[in-house]
C-alpha cells in the first residue's frame, strides 16, 4: 500500500511539472506572437464570468423542471424523469467548466504576479520601480477580492448538484406519485440553495467586469 502510494505521488507530481512546463512554454509563445499574460489573464477571467453567466441560467433552468416536475398532474412519469435527468447532465457540465476555467485564471494570474515582482527587480529609477510596485499590490488586491468570489460561488455549486441528483435517483427508482410527493418537502431547500448560488454569481461577474474594466483603464498591468 505505502509503495502504491509513493508511486502515486510521484506520478502526480510529474503530471504537474509536465503541465506547468506545457503552461510555461504556452505563454512565451503567445508572448512572442504579442499576447503577454495580462491578455491572457483578461481573457480568461472574461470566460471564467461568462461560464459563470452560463451556470446561473442553467442552474435556474434546473430548478424550473425540478418544480414544474413536482407539479406533476397526469402524463408520463417517466419523460419528466428523463428531462430532469438531462438539465441535471448538463448542470453538472457547466459546474465542471465553471471550475476548470477558474483554474486557468489562477495559473495564469499566479504567473503574471511572479513575472512582475521578477521585474521590478530590474528597475535602475526608484520612482519608477515604486510606482510600479504599488500597481503591482492594487491589482493583487483587486484580483485577490475576485477570485474570491467566484471561488465562493463555485463552491456552492456542489450542494446544489446534489440535492438535484438525489431527485434523479429518487425518480429513477420510484417512478411513481408517491415519489413526487415525498420531494415536495425538498423544493423549498433546493429553491433557497439555487438562489443563494446564483446571488454568488452574480457577485462574481460583478466583480470580474469590475477587475477587466480597471484593468481596461490601467493598460493591463505593467
Amino acid at each position: 500500500m505505502r509503495k502504491q502510494s509513493v508511486t502515486f505521488f510521484f506520478g502526480w507530481m510529474i503530471l504537474l511539472w509536465v503541465f506547468s512546463g506545457c503552461q510555461t512554454a504556452y505563454y512565451k509563445t503567445m508572448e512572442k506572437m504579442g499576447t503577454h499574460k495580462r491578455d491572457i489573464l483578461a481573457d480568461r477571467i472574461e470566460g471564467a464570468r461568462d461560464s459563470q453567466q452560463d451556470a446561473k441560467e442553467q442552474f435556474n433552468s434546473a430548478l424550473e423542471q425540478f418544480s414544474a416536475t413536482l407539479k406533476f398532474k397526469g402524463g408520463s412519469l417517466e419523460d419528466k424523469y428523463k428531462k430532469l435527468d438531462k438539465v441535471y447532465e448538463k448542470s453538472a457540465d457547466k459546474a465542471g467548466e465553471v471550475k476548470e476555467r477558474i483554474k486557468k485564471v489562477e495559473h495564469v494570474a499566479g504567473a503574471l504576479f511572479d513575472e512582475w515582482e521578477e521585474e521590478l527587480e530590474q528597475f535602475t529609477n526608484a520612482k519608477l520601480k515604486k510606482n510600479s510596485a504599488t500597481q503591482l499590490n492594487s491589482t493583487k488586491r483587486r484580483y485577490k477580492t475576485l477570485i474570491t468570489a467566484m471561488k465562493k460561488a463555485e463552491k456552492k455549486i456542489h450542494p446544489v448538484l446534489s440535492a438535484l441528483k438525489n431527485q434523479v435517483l429518487t425518480l429513477k427508482h420510484s417512478l411513481n406519485a408517491a415519489a413526487i410527493s415525498s420531494l415536495q418537502d425538498e423544493l423549498v431547500t433546493v429553491e433557497t440553495d439555487v438562489a443563494s448560488l446564483v446571488k454568488d454569481m452574480e457577485t462574481a461577474i460583478k466583480e470580474a467586469n469590475s477587475f477587466l474594466d480597471t484593468m481596461a483603464k490601467e493598460g493591463g498591468g505593467k
